[in-house]
């Protein structure tokens, strides 16, 4: 698919700096290098800049908003300068915290006070598509190390506690010595068509009148194709035949790696199982164009932002090649 990489999240070809992991002297001089940023989470929420929330903010490391933050993640190099992750979720809101928090869409916004008035940690879901490329990549690597480092603080193997290091991208069992790495759940979404149609399906925790296509996870001793075929048939009873690839999105909440396919059905009768949709339905382009146009009597579109928003909008302009 020619414009695979457009995708939310991609494209951005960020140095990761995997030489810099391994090498103490010099990740020591790239952080007392000036140049040196940190990009700042509260719980999950990047701190974003401007009055459309649409820059990811970048601190230097001495910055007082830091004092109490760990910045020893090491997302990668911008010009040449490195950029750090920092995890800032101690800190308590003179607000408190919300109770939208982790909810699918949460409309709250943090201000630090050592920080300036047009700075605030926002959801990144609701901001995704106003960030550039860049900002959007750092942002999903960000929170997707940081909730790996707090879900995995001890061996998976003896369950001792665990040290990080490798500059953040890898864990230490401090007992049995094993070691672990930042995991990446992968997960098959499915574009299926049939003629002029799409299938689309609705979660129970949709917002009302949002519906999007099939997705699930990839099981173990399975290919890609065989996870499409198998879920669409699980979810709609909708047989599968030809599948192939068209673009990927790495998806942090909490960690999914998105792998977007086309698959052709070869059946057309929709036999829904309720313990993983409410709904599913077939719609053509013509109503897909109303629904993208917000016209549509009953259904509003995927997230913006989102791949499957992405392979919808694509097989709507006739772009899948």
């Amino acid at each position: 698919m020619r414009i695979a990489e457009q995708v939310t999240f991609g494209g951005s070809a960020l140095d990761r700096a995997d030489a810099l992991r391994t090498d103490p002297a010099a990740l020591a001089a790239a952080r007392a290098d000036p140049r040196a940023r940190a990009v700042a989470l509260w719980r999950g929420k990047p701190l974003l800049a401007g009055a459309r929330r649409d820059r990811l903010a970048r601190l230097p490391l001495g910055h007082p908003a830091l004092a109490t933050a760990a910045t020893d993640l090491l997302l990668g190099c911008e010009a040449g300068a490195a950029v750090f992750a920092a995890d800032l979720s101690a800190w308590v809101p003179p607000e408190g915290v919300p109770e939208t928090l982790g909810a699918f869409a949460d409309p709250s916004e943090q201000r630090h006070p050592a920080l300036p008035a047009d700075h605030a940690f926002a959801e990144l879901r609701t901001h995704m598509v106003a960030l550039a490329p860049r900002d959007a990549e750092l942002a999903a690597t960000a929170r997707g190390l940081l909730g790996w480092h707090r879900s995995h603080g001890f061996c998976a193997r003896c369950g001792a506690p665990s040290a990080a290091e490798r500059a953040g991208w890898m864990r230490r069992c401090t007992a049995c010595g094993a070691a672990h790495f930042p995991r990446t759940d992968p997960v098959a979404i499915m574009l299926v068509t049939r003629g002029d149609h799409a299938l689309l399906g609705r979660s129970p925790g949709f917002p009302e009148g949002m519906y999007s296509l099939l997705a699930g996870f990839i099981e173990p001793g399975e290919t890609v194709e065989a996870a499409v075929r198998r879920e669409v048939a699980e979810e709609s009873g909708i047989r599968v035949g030809r599948v192939g690839y068209m673009a990927s999105q790495p998806w942090p909440f909490p960690a999914s790696l998105m792998i977007g396919c086309h698959a052709e059905a070869v059946s057309a009768e929709i036999r829904v199982d309720p313990t993983e949709l409410e709904d599913a339905l077939w719609i053509t382009r013509r109503e897909l164009q109303d629904v993208f146009a917000h016209a549509h009597p009953r259904l509003s579109a995927p997230r913006p932002g989102a791949i499957a928003e992405f392979l919808l909008r694509a097989w709507l302009a006739d772009r899948l090649d």
